[in-house]
């Protein structure tokens, strides 16, 4: 995939913009944690950054696609990184005031790039055959799936030194490098050049068979995030449970591991059933195998059938991310990939309010079935294939990209 012309300039560029979001989480938890001495208020700013980042979504991209990465993005990082640098100077010394810290962080939540689903588009552009994007977007899936692994980790190695404030500042220095490496892409110039001439076709309504498509991705991604939002609380409360809290650790390592191996092999492998049908299979084997892992004896098999479950987690998210695609018009694309993004962020706040109502009210095995239930109802609810010529046309709308 890197082989292709500009993908290693625009791929780099976009993991390192990622890179940010893999540490802004922890980085603002702890830096509005360290600002006010209070987690209550530090627990209902971050509720507004994630509401205001994961809602906005669409509008930001929907931006993206009338008026082009290279017009949008400088902006929106600038008073994104901006926001960051304020946000950090801030909650550098105790004693800021809890109110103006949340205006100022539900701002840059309302502000932030959206560099992953730019970079999908990029990847429907640079790679136009069925096979190589579903490579494309594997390989995208996975390394996005590392980056939010190893940020938490390089935030601890921040704070340890340096005040908490240090990882939101390095946040705003990656974000910012990373969308004006982007945006400078040659890949990204050849998008931009192309969406000039197609500018105001397929702006009407899709066809209903390819709305349905796009809402199927969206109900899946949503069903995932739900279940993704649980398992991290699971892990706990199953872990504590036999009194071994730290292993918590190794049980979402094997979850991340788990995906990883799935959406390498999945990108991999030439399949022969049609993306619509693929999803709802790979839901219910997500579903169903999170509600088994209730059934796990002791940590060990926990990780396990956590890792099974892992399986299938990449693979469903770039299915779903591919059905979007199909059923995308030519100046749409950002903003259909932006959707499944909101359900699948969206999904996994939920997932993790739910969760933590639940599992202390019920036993934890039932916890884990209920989890899975998303996961198996989104699979009931796309379970119909979609009618092949509704869902295949609108990927002749994407031009050839130049060699």
């Amino acid at each position: 995939m890197l082989r292709i012309p500009g993908a290693r300039r625009a791929f780099g560029a976009a993991l390192v913009g990622r890179l940010s979001y893999g540490m802004i989480a922890l980085s603002l938890l702890l830096a509005v944690k360290a600002g006010t001495g209070s987690y209550a208020v530090a627990g209902t700013i971050m509720a507004s950054f994630g509401a205001t980042s994961v809602f906005l979504s669409p509008m930001r991209a929907a931006l993206v696609d009338r008026y082009g990465p290279r017009r949008v993005l400088p902006p929106l990082v600038a008073v994104y990184a901006t926001l960051l640098v304020v946000i950090a100077v801030l909650t550098w010394r105790p004693g800021v005031s809890g109110v103006w810290l949340g205006v100022t962080v539900a701002a840059a939540g309302a502000c932030t790039p959206p560099v992953g689903p730019v970079m999908r588009v990029l990847w429907s552009e640079l790679a136009p055959d069925p096979g190589l994007l579903q490579r494309a977007y594997s390989l995208d899936g996975v390394a996005e799936e590392i980056l939010f692994a190893f940020g938490p980790l390089l935030v601890g190695v921040l704070v340890g030194p340096a005040p908490a404030a240090a990882g939101v500042a390095v946040s705003a220095g990656l974000i910012t490098v990373g969308t004006l490496a982007l945006v400078t892409s040659p890949a990204v110039g050849r998008s931009t050049a192309r969406a000039g001439r197609v500018d105001g076709e397929g702006a009407g309504d899709h066809p209903a068979p390819v709305r349905t498509g796009l809402w199927r991705a969206v109900v899946v991604a949503a069903g995932v995030g739900l279940c993704l939002g649980a398992i991290d609380l699971l892990a706990v409360a199953f872990a504590d449970a036999r009194g071994h809290a730290a292993a918590v650790a190794w049980i979402l390592a094997a979850l991340s591991i788990g995906s990883a191996v799935g959406g390498l092999a999945y990108g991999a492998v030439p399949w022969r059933i049609a993306i619509d049908r693929r999803l709802p299979l790979l839901a219910l084997g997500l579903g169903l195998s999170l509600g088994a892992a209730g059934l796990s004896p002791n940590l060990y098999v926990l990780a396990a059938t956590v890792a099974v479950t892992g399986l299938f987690v990449a693979p469903a998210i770039t299915t779903a991310y591919l059905l979007a695609d199909a059923c995308a018009a030519a100046n749409t694309r950002t903003r259909v990939g932006a959707w499944v993004n909101t359900a699948l962020n969206a999904g996994a706040s939920g997932g993790t309010a739910a969760g933590g109502l639940l599992i202390d009210r019920a036993p934890l095995p039932l916890v884990f079935a209920v989890a899975g239930l998303p996961a198996l109802m989104a699979a009931a609810a796309t379970v119909r294939p979609i009618a092949r010529p509704a869902l295949e046309e609108p990927r002749n709308e994407v031009a050839s990209p130049a060699s």
